[in-house]
């Protein structure tokens, strides 16, 4: 039986907080874009290069920090990890021009890459002992990340109308430094011999890379423009050659055979989905919010507070136990479309609407079918790996989340521009545009939650977990594991 770590909560809150800082990592630069192109004379279609950096080496190099948690040992990536994305934060805090800083940007993205697998392993080792515990844990990590989402618009809008953009950064520093004195806390995960696949990892980072690069360009060059479309076939190349060398060397970054794990394919195509529909919903409800409602960026930050709140409540109090009951399956499926019928009600949005009517009811519905999905999601994805594969599986899994997310934000935003959105100051054609992005995330999310109920197998477990439950799991307290 599993040794029982009687320092494992503290541990998982190291682990929260760092899953919360990655993600929020993502968004919250959002409201300090404007300040920081004023500042730093990035052109309009540069600006979004900010964003797209740490998205693009984040997303890149997830299975290359899976790997290297397995090969070298997850504490030891993770702490590796920090310092990286310390490292990062203080580049972009002290950017003076625009490439310094996308360069620290893609400099933290590394480091999420890194920290991110890791994390999830050591999560993993942590709980292994008992299922029901490790599914508690898992519903508290998993609230860290779309929290995390959310807490960046809220913060980054505090730190850019009270204190300067920088800050958005420099909170990273003493955080970092803080969870680094804090690894002692987490367990020791023995490294395991192997090589690294350096070209399988050039050959995957790229090919992401470059898709995201086409999409992001397309408004720009055309969809259907030589270079987009050259850029894209570039892109399949690359990760056909990426497929092409798993399948021929000794220890590849991915062997192909973790894909028979079973759902680890549906799962991973359910997160791709859910990331492509969630973040461009909550980018576009934030431009309503400050370009149409006239928000600030303080009071776009805190309208999107109570879906914090309850994702918060509803993943750490009901998911996990929503997910012993009737298994992964139904909770994925049907939070995909909780989340469609969430986007459909906010493509309703008028240029002359309000936060009580038009927002917060629509926004809880999408966040609600967000917390019914993710966790369980990811526990699809993870379960049935071997434990010495916990950090590649991690690393896939994250990798659809984040690749997902990008490709979407990417094709939503040509869409939003292409029916108004970039007409600043006019009302109409800005809630024209935004209504089309919630309308076509909609549609992805009813894609998404489809095809899982259509496409994933059942997990038969679930019935037997719920009859196993023991009285004693359902105290309060231990909810929360303190």
């Amino acid at each position: 039986m599993p040794t029982v770590n009687p320092r494992r909560w503290w541990a998982l809150a190291v682990l929260a907080t760092a899953q919360f800082m990655v993600i929020m990592d993502t968004s919250i630069i959002g409201v300090a874009l404007p300040q920081m192109q004023k500042d730093l004379g990035f052109s309009q279609g540069e600006l979004q290069w900010v964003f797209n950096a740490y998205v693009i080496a984040f997303g890149g190099l997830l299975l290359l920090g899976g790997r290297l948690s397995d090969l070298l040992g997850a504490r030891r990536v993770f702490t590796a990890g920090w310092t990286v994305l310390i490292g990062g934060s203080v580049i972009a805090a002290a950017a003076q021009t625009a490439w310094v800083e996308v360069a620290g940007r893609a400099v933290q993205g590394v480091g999420g890459a890194l920290i991110a697998p890791a994390a999830m392993t050591l999560l993993m080792t942590l709980f292994a002992h008992d299922p029901r515990e490790l599914g508690k844990a898992m519903a508290l990590y998993g609230a860290a990340a779309p929290a995390g989402g959310t807490a960046g618009v809220f913060l980054g809008g505090v730190f850019t109308e009270w204190l300067s953009w920088p800050w958005v950064f420099i909170i990273y520093i003493p955080i970092g430094l803080a969870t680094l004195a804090a690894t002692g806390l987490l367990p020791t995960v023995a490294p395991r011999r192997g090589a690294i696949d350096v070209l399988g990892a050039a050959a995957v980072t790229a090919g992401l890379a470059l898709a995201v690069f086409a999409v992001v360009r397309a408004p720009d060059t055309g969809w259907a423009s030589t270079r987009t479309v050259l850029e894209l076939l570039g892109a399949g190349a690359l990760l056909v050659v990426f497929f092409a060398i798993q399948k021929s060397v000794r220890e590849p970054l991915m062997p192909l055979g973790i894909w028979r794990v079973p759902r680890l394919g549906s799962a991973n195509w359910a997160m791709t989905l859910l990331g492509a529909a969630w973040i461009p919903m909550w980018y576009f409800l934030n431009l309503y919010l400050q370009q149409v409602l006239g928000y600030g960026a303080f009071a776009s930050g805190a309208a999107l507070l109570p879906m914090t709140v309850l994702l918060m409540v509803f993943m750490t109090a009901i998911t996990a136990r929503l997910l012993a009951r009737v298994g992964a399956k139904p909770l994925i499926g049907g939070g995909l479309l909780v989340l469609a019928l969430g986007l459909v009600w906010l493509s309703a949005v008028e240029p002359s609407g309000s936060f009580l009517v038009d927002v917060l009811p629509a926004s809880l519905v999408a966040a609600l079918g967000m917390s019914l999905a993710y966790i369980p999601a990811m526990m699809a994805a993870m379960a049935g790996a071997p434990r010495e594969q916990a950090g590649l599986a991690s690393g896939i899994v994250n990798t659809t989340y984040q690749i997902g997310s990008a490709l979407g934000l990417a094709a939503l935003t040509a869409l939003a521009t292409s029916q108004g959105a970039g007409r600043l100051g006019d009302l109409a054609a800005l809630t024209d545009g935004f209504s089309a992005a919630f309308t076509a995330a909609a549609v992805i999310a009813a894609i998404g939650g489809l095809s899982t109920l259509l496409l994933m197998r059942t997990d038969k477990s679930a019935a037997a977990a719920a009859r196993q439950e023991q009285p004693e799991h359902e105290a309060p307290g231990e909810q929360v594991g303190v």
